[in-house]
């Protein structure tokens, strides 16, 4: 295609959703979706042939579970609103509150219709870069153990505890222990235990079966409660990238940047976000200490995007040829997280959506035009 493109590969998705499902079974476990790490509803029909349940934060998310994945959602946000709350609890089978204060408020109004969760904070967490830490000091996530009563309202069924950011299974297992320690008094008094999502468990890396050992060990200590995880990045992980174009060479100060058809603050947020350096097909990342120009650093390119912003660009890489303008840029691993958090800042034409099937046909699932961005501004 000569227009930009997200491309998911069915194969490699597949080979995902058989290793999150072997877990689950393994391990009596279930995982379920978490929309806010992907959300392609075109491909909701595979998922249901390994999974069962999805994790929303929002009503449009929990509509989505409802309409298009077909099943009730497993629902948490920080704040429910009078006006969202009958709504969103008509799509939810499991709702959990983010403070007592929520809970007081509407738990009338969820009671018999969805089974009611408390979101806990065990004020331990080992994910470093404090943007995504859900428990670092002054968090608005969760309650911690000294805020709660010793016996829970009867209608409380479950915690949900979210404490990782594409963890291992070794920070699972450390997590555990402080989870345990403050507040496995009140397991008895509850019926489901929600781990949260950032168990990375089809990362190549990842120890799947120290996973399936640790939970094999939290159901003998703690055998009633059902234990949940909810992954967002796990499902979409490695299963295709975003293909890009070269539009223009600009140079300065002895700088050269290909500017492409796409933005890292549009298309890609989390490149400029967390930061993390993409992985693009084809060439090496240098780090910017070390990115001038030399005869050993021929064919180096800092990589733009087509905005306005000033800082939408990515570090250089080293390709192993002249970059044409025209050829492709293909930036790997580009669909957990990053297409849902895109945005039409600019009017920027947004990539398509594609599937690359097992017999190698290449469906598009959506493609976005100038009405899209018109609607969204009117």
């Amino acid at each position: 295609m000569d227009t930009p493109i997200y491309i998911i590969e069915e194969l490699k998705l597949r080979r995902n959703l058989r290793l999150i499902a072997d877990v689950a079974r393994r391990a009596d476990v279930e995982i379920i979706l978490a929309f806010k790490a992907f959300a392609l509803w075109k491909t909701f029909p595979i998922f249901s042939e390994y999974i069962h349940s999805t994790t929303a934060s929002s009503l449009s998310e929990a509509r989505l579970a409802l309409e298009k994945f077909g099943a009730k959602a497993h629902t948490f946000s920080p704040a429910y609103t009078d006006d969202e709350i009958d709504k969103i609890v008509l799509c939810s089978s499991h709702l959990t509150f983010n403070s007592l204060s929520q809970y007081e408020r509407y738990h009338d109004r969820v009671a018999g219709k969805a089974s009611i969760g408390l979101r806990v904070n065990p004020e331990y967490s080992e994910v470093e870069t404090l943007l995504y830490n859900p428990c670092a000091p002054g968090t608005r996530f969760g309650v911690t153990a000294c805020k709660l009563p010793s016996v829970l309202p009867s209608d409380v069924e479950g915690f949900h505890c979210h404490c990782h950011c594409e963890s291992g299974s070794d920070v699972l297992e450390r997590t555990l222990v402080h989870i345990e320690a403050k507040f496995s008094k009140w397991f008895p008094q509850l019926k489901w235990l929600n781990l949260g999502g950032g168990h990375l468990m089809t990362r190549k890396d990842y120890d799947v079966e120290r996973l399936i050992g640790i939970l094999k060990g939290l159901h003998e200590r703690y055998p009633w409660l059902r234990i949940i995880l909810e992954p967002g990045s796990a499902f979409a992980w490695q299963t295709g990238p975003l293909v890009s174009h070269v539009v223009d060479i600009v140079e300065d100060k002895g700088i050269r940047t290909a500017i492409l058809d796409v933005s890292f603050t549009c298309h890609m947020p989390d490149c400029l976000e967390m930061p993390y350096f993409p992985e693009v097909r084809g060439a090496i990342h240098v780090a910017d200490d070390d990115a001038t120009p030399s005869l050993h650093r021929s064919h180096l390119y800092r990589l733009g995007g087509n905005s306005c912003l000033s800082g939408d660009f990515m570090s250089s890489w080293q390709f192993d040829h002249e970059l044409q303008i025209g050829e492709k840029v293909i930036f790997e691993d580009m669909i957990h997280y990053t297409t849902v958090k895109t945005c039409m800042f600019n009017g920027i034409t947004h990539p398509s959506i594609g599937m690359f099937h097992e017999d190698g046909r290449l469906e598009i699932l959506r493609r976005f035009c100038y009405e899209d961005y018109r609607d969204r501004m009117d």
